[in-house]
């Protein structure tokens, strides 16, 4: 077992990172009342199918520990045992297809060395799921892993991509020009006739994980460092958009046209989407601080189309909710590295003609989301 230590050496400084901590802790006090548990419902015989979520995963072979203001707790070891509930639970349920939104094991995993035994522990937990998992980038696979190699791991669920629409609507993000270095890691699937998910890469545009020759961490950097004075680029002191710091990232334009491609034959096919991906892209669902750099970028484009009905994120580590002015619903959820042993943080969502319905595990509350209503009546 590995000695408990304050922080993986490429993610935190501990001088400013207390800041960032400070915001998350308030998280729950600003972000929660969104939440609306009246319109919740226990039905689950009408769906048309289910599927399991579960987010902040971070195992790592180590006591329990804290963020830097001790206040919020960390199970890294724990966090394998909630993953095996969750495991047995869908399978139980017989989901569809289980969504991974990313931060699948701890970046201090890569300063001990041991990134590929820590995967390898949870792959064999996911492996006894009797369905297929999606899984989603964050920055911990970045803080163990760089991109060429995860392009070639396990956590590379692009294979099971919708070939149908690539064909049929040139939607292939690998035409857009990006070199096998700059692999763009977003894929859309269609689990069932008109409904369609989306997974997007959160850090296409990052200082991580990227080859520093490469173009797109150079365009990251500059970036960055355009928006972030600060000499730590994790901390968010004193920045007026306090979003743009390294453990998050952003959606390169080459990605948002695919995005915009993707949601127009949505549209054209009255399907509905569901997208996914690490970092939150509504303020009103997240702090100031855990949002994608470009996240303005990203509403506008779905805000221009019918189809949209779900954003689904992790990254903060704790539950939050909005419904946008446009109808859609933002969910992050609570990460399973923050639950102790006697709790869990994972879910399933039901998804119905008029509705998707989430039923929370341990601190992961339920919530029911209804499509909105120019978005198509009767679909089925």
């Amino acid at each position: 077992m590995l000695a408990a230590a304050a922080g993986p050496k490429q993610e935190v400084d501990a001088g400013n990172w207390a800041q960032v901590e400070a915001l998350k802790c308030r998280f729950s006090q600003e972000v929660w009342t969104g939440m609306d548990e009246s319109t919740t419902t226990t039905a689950t015989s009408e769906a048309l199918f289910c599927f399991g979520v579960v987010a902040d995963i971070q195992y790592a072979d180590l006591d329990d520990g804290y963020d830097f203001l001790g206040i919020q707790k960390r199970y890294y070891k724990h966090s394998l045992c909630h993953l095996q509930n969750a495991v047995e639970d869908w399978n139980r349920t017989q989901v569809q297809f289980v969504l991974q939104l990313g931060d699948i094991i701890d970046g201090f995993n890569a300063q001990y060395k041991v990134s590929e035994k820590a995967l390898e522990k949870v792959m064999m937990e996911f492996q006894k799921l009797k369905a297929p998992v999606h899984h989603v980038w964050g920055n911990h696979e970045l803080y163990n892993f760089t991109r060429d190699h995860l392009v070639l791991s396990a956590l590379n669920t692009k294979y099971l991509e919708d070939h149908t629409l690539i064909s049929n609507f040139n939607t292939d993000l690998s035409n857009t020009g990006d070199t096998a270095s700059e692999f763009c890691y977003a894929y859309q699937f269609c689990p069932m006739p008109t409904f369609r998910f989306i997974i997007l890469d959160a850090y296409d545009l990052s200082t991580l994980g990227r080859d520093t020759s490469s173009k797109k961490y150079q365009d990251s950097l500059q970036l960055l460092q355009g928006k972030n004075r600060n000499v730590n680029l994790n901390s968010p002191l004193d920045l007026d958009e306090c979003q743009f710091v390294q453990f998050n990232g952003g959606f390169s334009q080459d990605q948002l046209d695919w995005l915009d491609k993707v949601l127009t034959y949505a549209d054209k096919n009255k399907e509905r989407v569901v997208i996914a991906g690490h970092i939150p892209i509504h303020p009103h669902a997240t702090n100031s601080v855990c949002l994608a750099w470009n996240y303005e970028d990203a509403l506008s484009i779905i805000h221009s189309h019918h189809s949209v009905v779900c954003f689904l994120a992790g990254h903060v580590h704790c539950s939050g909710y909005c419904l946008d002015s446009h109808g859609i619903h933002h969910l992050t959820l609570e990460g399973i590295i923050s639950s102790p042993p006697e709790s869990n943080a994972f879910g399933t969502i039901y998804v119905y003609n008029d509705r998707l319905v989430l039923k929370g595990s341990g601190s992961v509350p339920d919530q029911e989301m209804r499509y909105k209503a120019d978005n198509y009546n009767s679909l089925f």
